[in-house]
């Protein structure tokens, strides 16, 4: 696979992670967690969807080569 491919998909996955991250930052605070709790949320979604991310490439890794 090519470098570009793999550092453009990196990159989408990280937007997608940032994304994630502010609309379960967002959701916190209209539930009326405070900023360290909504902070705090929003660092576990970004680091879910990372985790999940890597997960799906351990898994492909075996099919790609």
């Amino acid at each position: 696979m090519s470098v570009a491919v793999v550092l453009l998909t990196a990159a989408l996955v990280v937007v997608f992670a940032l994304l994630a991250a502010a609309g379960a930052g967002k959701v916190a605070r209209l539930d009326g967690a405070s900023y360290p709790a909504a902070v705090k949320q929003a660092a576990a979604a970004f680091m879910a969807v990372l985790t999940l991310a890597v997960a799906l490439a351990a898994a492909l890794a075996p099919l790609c080569s």
